[in-house]
């Protein structure tokens, strides 16, 4: 199961990235890729509506009701999951947060570790700040869809 930061889904929206292609042919692809689930962790989700829809971090926001309804596409793909977060995500979070000493702005991303490890799913993300958890699997998108570890 591939599990999406939410760095990737912003991308493949936001024209003005130069990230843009390159993550929007990915994610299309993974969506139609029957052979493998892609769960969108609502983390992910929100912080897409968040961020898509914020005039000082894009330069054409999306309405709000336009970054809903992209969710709501993305939700209707049938190989297509939100998960949440499960029994075993506070004792994964803590293990994540303590064996990569993160603080401050990392915490999210050990929850979105914790998240992947409890779902058993490789994380997709451009982020390189993903690879000091040493348990995660990672595919960065932007590398040809190669597994960094």
């Amino acid at each position: 199961m591939k599990l999406l930061d939410a760095n990737v889904l912003l991308y493949a929206y936001n024209a003005d990235s130069p990230h843009n292609a390159a993550c929007r042919a990915w994610l299309e692809s993974a969506f139609n890729d029957a052979q493998e689930p892609v769960a969108l962790p609502w983390q992910s989700i929100l912080a897409f509506v968040r961020i898509a829809t914020n005039p000082r971090a894009v330069n054409r926001p999306l309405t709000s009701g336009a970054a809903c309804g992209i969710v709501r596409q993305w939700l209707e793909h049938p190989n297509v999951i939100a998960v949440g977060y499960g029994e075993r995500f506070l004792q994964l979070f803590c293990e994540q947060v303590v064996e990569a000493k993160v603080s401050g702005p990392l915490v999210s991303d050990a929850a979105l570790a914790a998240v992947a490890l409890e779902q058993g799913a490789t994380l997709c993300s451009t982020d390189k700040d993903f690879r000091r958890f040493a348990a995660l699997k990672l595919i960065d998108p932007l590398t040809a869809s190669a597994l960094v570890r």
